[in-house]
């Protein structure tokens, strides 16, 4: 066989093997669940202000809220084809295990033994946070380097019970833990007093507070003591799905760092920029690798908007929770979200 033959035939075998991949990669039992049924399940946090909460009409707001509806929209078209269950810390993997929900949207840490010993697959990082601490501004304390001694109230069931641990041990501090299964349960404690300390991500704590009578009666003290890189999470085994939901988060930062918004996008069909029309679907075939339409980060755009939107109008400078972008800024503005090129 000549050599010439040789790299023909091999060229070939690649371009089999490419395209069973792409069928292989497209192929998903979640989604195929999820348009029979006709909805996609989410799991929520049961009320944090900016991340996921029901109004008195059971109308759900919020960054992780926003994720399912993009997800919807990807997929039938429509935001609001999503139902949520409200899960405690406790209850989420299960939930996600059993089939009960088909995406955890849910201030969910991702960690090593997470990631590798539950059956699951965390999507990315939609929101960076830290832990912290939130005390009472009459008792004067003005760092967590004086809080030894101190009640604190933490949520059971969360990565916030060992970085407390770790952070009093390291500086050679007591406290004393008084534990609850429900995060409501933990914040009234603390409103009643039952601790000195509320503990938990700093994201949540600014939410939770923007729910006190005075918010301004309550201080963030300055220490992160730990890094909570937050994100959506699917259970593993789906490729196809883990991609529609990964690119799903990646279509949001995308469209931001392009320019793409929920009130320019029917414009930016009409562009120029490569990247924007293969965002789009005005040029290739990028929706058949997922097995959605070429238009699919086109739906997500248009109702819901890019990443910069759902934040800002979530925990935003201008939302009662007041969250400065920081680190979930885009990589040119500082901060680190950042995704892959479409192409």
């Amino acid at each position: 066989m000549s050599k010439k033959l040789l790299t023909v035939l091999l060229a070939a075998g690649l371009g089999l093997a490419s395209g069973a991949a792409l069928a292989q990669t497209a192929a998903s039992p979640t989604l195929d669940a999820i348009k029979a049924k006709g909805f996609v399940q989410c799991g929520v946090t049961g009320g944090v202000p900016g991340f996921s909460a029901p109004d008195a009409n059971n109308v759900w707001t919020g960054i992780e809220v926003d994720f399912c509806r993009a997800l919807a929209s990807a997929i039938f078209n429509d935001p609001t084809a999503v139902r949520y269950t409200s899960l405690t810390s406790q209850e989420r993997f299960t939930a996600l295990s059993a089939g009960e929900i088909d995406v955890l949207s849910r201030t969910t840490t991702w960690t090593m033994s997470r990631d590798t010993q539950l059956g699951i697959s965390f999507v990315g990082t939609m929101f960076y946070d830290g832990q912290g601490f939130m005390v009472r501004k009459a008792d004067g304390i003005n760092s967590a380097t004086e809080l030894s001694g101190a009640a604190i109230c933490i949520e059971s069931g969360t990565t916030t019970e060992l970085n407390a641990a770790d952070y009093f041990a390291a500086n050679n501090m007591e406290f004393n833990t008084v534990v609850f299964v429900d995060q409501d349960e933990v914040v009234k404690a603390y409103e009643d007093g039952r601790c000195d300390v509320y503990t938990t991500d700093s994201s949540a704590l600014a939410a939770e507070r923007s729910k006190f009578a005075v918010p301004a009666d309550h201080i963030i003290l300055p220490e992160i003591i730990s890094k909570e890189p937050l994100g959506p999470v699917v259970r593993a085994g789906d490729t196809g799905w883990f991609n529609i939901a990964r690119w799903t988060y990646f279509a949001l930062l995308e469209a931001e760092e392009l320019g793409v918004t929920s009130a320019n996008v029917d414009e930016m069909l009409g562009s120029d920029n490569p990247a924007i029309k293969r965002l789009l679907g005005v040029e290739g075939e990028f929706g058949a690798p997922l097995g959605l339409t070429n238009d699919w980060a086109y739906r997500i755009v248009k109702h819901v908007g890019n990443y910069a939107e759902t934040y800002e109008r979530n925990v935003g400078p201008n939302t009662p929770i007041g969250l400065a972008r920081g680190l979930n800024a885009l990589w040119r503005d500082g901060g680190i979200q950042y995704a892959p090129p479409i192409r």
